[in-house]
């Protein structure tokens, strides 16, 4: 039987992001490393960009390689993943809907995420094409 990291890791990387098993090794992992993000982006705003809040003081060198990437982005999907991961760990896949009430339930929600799932489908959705190339492009 597949564990919630497993799924986590197959849809980041499906993003073409990266998922460190010392960030998001298991749903409490996840949960409090998006909460680390979150709590980043509300502080420093949702245009922020990992590298920045890698300076910050995220302590999270592992992040380096999306550094370029909008923080806010990044964690729509830790977030899409997490949701994904605990719906196919329990009872397979999930809508933009159970992202967002996952995301709620777990004090991860904010206003901006639902604006960040509603243009970028492909954090949650296995049907949108080109999803192993996010990573490689600069998203603001």
């Amino acid at each position: 039987m597949a564990t919630f990291y497993y799924y986590f890791r197959e849809n980041m990387q499906a993003l073409g992001l990266p998922a460190p098993d010392s960030l998001f090794g298991n749903l409490q992992l996840a949960l409090g490393t998006a909460a680390t993000l979150v709590n980043h982006i509300e502080k420093f705003g949702k245009r922020v960009t990992v590298r920045e809040l890698i300076v910050a003081g995220l302590r999270s060198e592992k992040l380096a390689v999306v550094a370029s990437l909008s923080a806010a982005y990044y964690t729509g999907a830790v977030i899409g993943s997490i949701a994904i991961a605990s719906g196919r760990t329990i009872s397979g896949g999930r809508s933009m809907a159970d992202v967002l009430w996952d995301a709620r339930q777990n004090g991860l929600h904010r206003p901006w995420l639902h604006e960040i799932m509603r243009r970028h489908p492909i954090i949650y959705d296995k049907t949108v094409t080109g999803r192993g190339s996010v990573g490689s492009r600069m998203i603001r």
